[in-house]
């Protein structure tokens, strides 16, 4: 029977990325898939003629984030990203520009003056707060707002967290507010990548120190010297922020990165697809391999799937290790694809839009990033909704599409394509109390990854920093280099 060095349990873009990084540090790999497609929720496909993605997608940190540090040291094939553009929100009567910053939010007339200078001194405290070091990871926005606000301030402060975090303000985070706004901002240096690569178990610099290890964890007298001294680089941003900083979507859409990636596999990565790993097969506490439609071995496994699913999965997992585990939260999305049969100009805009009342919905015009995701004189547009799991998905899609035909009311007369997709967008939602798995688990040899191993960002951006985190663990264990 073959053995390989690594098996990885799952082909989307976090068991890819995985499975590219690996496999050019010299191992020889096994990927295991039980789709018949690979590339998860990172992935376009054909429906009447229009490019559809797998929700949509903005992808964030693109200047010096965890998947640019992985296409420049990993990549053969670079995809090309177009520029973001801005984030406008969408009313009955008004469209502008949701305000980036301080400056911006006091002249954002859709909400009333008394609400934006209030709740502009809370982002001014909570954003002062953060720079000195204090945790907001467990106060609740809804915490963190003032008193007294107007319902259609609540209503977009609620839509804002349901986008970023899949829940309310109540259940999400101030610091997810923060760094999904872009004051707060997270990168991976070079170094971090380099040292990797290299097999240094142990960064020599205290920047690369500071990169790679948890705030929390991390409290050497140089970070909170740095803390305490450069507190104006970050509240400057109040004035200077850009909520769109850094973010691009691919031109020929999601496919087009999927593309890139896997044309970047050299042959010592294998993929199996309609292949589901039923068992992780274990000894005396090490993993040795997998149980699918036959059985392979390996010095170690890099389980993708949702880290929920692990109990299923090994015999004897620690209790307390499965306890934990039933503390990840999951959500569902809809996105409601629509091709209309022209250029409307409801959508003449590179970037995307909220509605925020009654039934909030984040839509992106993606066919204006590049024409061909459309025939020719024709548009796609992408609108996305948080799905309530205690209604019924078919009413939820009803009104879906009721909120989209009352927000843009010529629209219904120009739709030519429909189509719906339900997935779930996150492996873990980021809420107050949810829980996130170690990328190392109780079985020796065995690793998770992806965005139920990671909170920083959202997709594809937050499944690059877990296999970043995941090749650091590696590295320190002397599993990665060959």
């Amino acid at each position: 029977m073959e053995k390989y060095d690594v098996i990885i349990v799952g082909a989307g873009i976090s068991g890819l990325l995985s499975a590219l990084a690996l496999s050019k540090h010299g191992n020889k790999v096994l990927v295991l898939e039980k789709n018949d497609f690979v590339g998860g929720n990172c992935n376009s496909y054909m429906v009447d003629g229009f490019q559809v993605d797998t929700g949509a997608h903005a992808i964030t940190h693109l200047e010096v984030g965890p998947l640019r540090r992985l296409m420049d040291n990993y990549f053969d094939y670079m995809p090309v990203f177009e520029e973001y553009g801005h984030y406008y929100v969408r009313t009955e009567d008004s469209f502008v520009k949701v305000p980036s910053n301080v400056r911006e939010f006091v002249t954002f007339d859709v909400l009333p003056r008394k609400d934006r200078i209030v709740v502009t001194q809370a982002i001014t405290k909570a954003l002062t707060l953060c720079t000195f070091g204090i945790d907001l990871s467990r106060q609740s926005v809804y915490d963190s707002m003032p008193g007294n606000l107007s319902q259609d301030t609540y209503d977009f402060v609620d839509a804002i967290s349901y986008f970023l975090s899949g829940k309310d303000m109540k259940q999400t985070s101030a610091q997810r507010i923060l760094a999904g706004s872009s004051f707060v901002r997270d990168s991976v240096p070079q170094e971090q990548i380099e040292s990797i690569m290299n097999g240094n178990e142990k960064p020599q610099t205290e920047p690369v120190l500071k990169s790679i290890l948890p705030s929390n964890l991390h409290t050497s007298l140089q970070t909170r010297m740095d803390r305490v001294s450069k507190p104006v680089s970050s509240l400057g941003r109040l004035a200077t922020n850009r909520v769109s900083h850094s973010q691009g979507y691919p031109r020929k859409g999601l496919k087009a990165l999927l593309n890139a990636l896997l044309f970047s596999l050299p042959r010592s990565v294998e993929i199996k697809t309609r292949c589901k790993v039923s068992k992780i097969l274990t000894t005396e506490g090490t993993v040795v391999g997998v149980e699918a439609d036959e059985i392979y071995y390996a010095d170690t496994v890099v389980h993708t799937g949702f880290v929920t699913d692990l109990p299923e999965m090994i015999v004897d997992l620690p209790a307390s290790y499965v306890d934990e585990l039933k503390g990840v939260v999951h959500t569902k999305s809809l996105t409601v694809w629509l091709g209309l049969d022209r250029v409307m100009d409801a959508f003449n805009y590179i970037g995307s839009e909220i509605w925020f009342k009654g039934c909030p919905y984040w839509a992106m015009p993606i066919s204006n990033y590049d024409a061909s995701l459309a025939p020719k004189g024709k548009q796609l547009v992408g609108f996305s909704f948080i799905i309530d799991n205690e209604k019924s998905e078919a009413s939820q899609v009803s009104r879906a599409y009721e909120t989209i035909y009352h927000a843009i009311p010529s629209i219904e007369n120009h739709v030519e394509m429909k189509h719906e997709q339900i997935t779930v967008p996150e492996k873990a939602a980021v809420t107050i109390d949810g829980y996130f798995a170690e990328i190392r688990t109780p079985v020796k040899n065995l690793y998770v990854a992806g965005t139920d191993t990671d909170k920083r960002s959202m997709g594809i951006t937050r499944a690059s920093y877990s296999v970043i985190e995941l090749l650091k663990r590696l590295n320190e264990d002397g599993n990665l280099h060959k």
